[in-house]
């Protein structure tokens, strides 16, 4: 096993359970603009993906006729009211205090925009956990790669594990040249996240701790 100096989290889907927010915000979307709206959980994972506005056009949306930054804002407006109620995947407390025991640091690298992500996450009580939270200057959540890239850059000699749900976070992750584990509670089936060959797939949190992470 490695012994890692920092652990990278994604937030959506990782830490926070969202996904019925993210349903909800996307369905209201749809019935907003007369289109099919998402079944299931099961239907929404297997359309999400990144980029976003990928994802947009494979839920129905013709960018020649809406332009993309405007829906970004309806969504937004339709997420912060779902995501209100949104919590913490029932282990990442312990999670997060185990890693923190075992002297690793810990960051959030997120494509949510940072002033809405650094809200999200000192309401949810996680911020003490975190030496650096990393989101985006935008609310387009186009890629956080380059913001990977940089913290790299600057942290060379690191050695991370990216923990995310999905195939972003790989992307994200071997750009980074650091180790990935995915979680199937998130965004994405086990089926998309196996395909990516991470270091592992996991059901929870807690698993991490068990066989991936011990004292630097």
């Amino acid at each position: 096993m490695e012994h890692y100096t920092h652990l990278i989290w994604d937030f959506n889907g990782t830490l926070l359970n969202d996904v019925d927010a993210c349903i909800q915000s996307a369905n209201r979307l749809l019935e907003n603009h007369g289109l099919p709206k998402l079944s299931s959980a099961e239907h929404y994972r297997a359309t999400f993906g990144f980029p976003i506005i990928d994802y947009y056009r494979r839920l129905g949306f013709d960018f020649e006729k809406l332009a993309y930054p405007d829906l970004a804002v309806e969504w937004v407006a339709y997420y912060l009211e779902y995501s209100a109620d949104a919590k913490l995947y029932p282990d990442v407390l312990d999670t997060l205090q185990t890693v923190r025991d075992r002297g690793i640091s810990q960051l959030v690298l997120s494509a949510t925009e940072k002033s809405m992500l650094e809200k999200q996450i000192t309401t949810l009580g996680i911020r003490p956990y975190l030496d650096e939270v990393l989101g985006l200057d935008n609310i387009h959540a186009y890629s956080k790669e380059e913001i990977g890239r940089r913290w790299r850059d600057t942290h060379p000699d690191a050695r991370v594990l990216f923990v995310g749900d999905t195939d972003h976070d790989a992307q994200v992750a071997a750009a980074m040249g650091a180790d990935c584990i995915l979680v199937t509670t998130g965004h994405q089936p086990r089926t998309t996240l196996q395909a990516l060959h991470p270091l592992a797939v996991v059901d929870t949190l807690g698993e991490l701790c068990k066989e991936y992470i011990i004292i630097y």
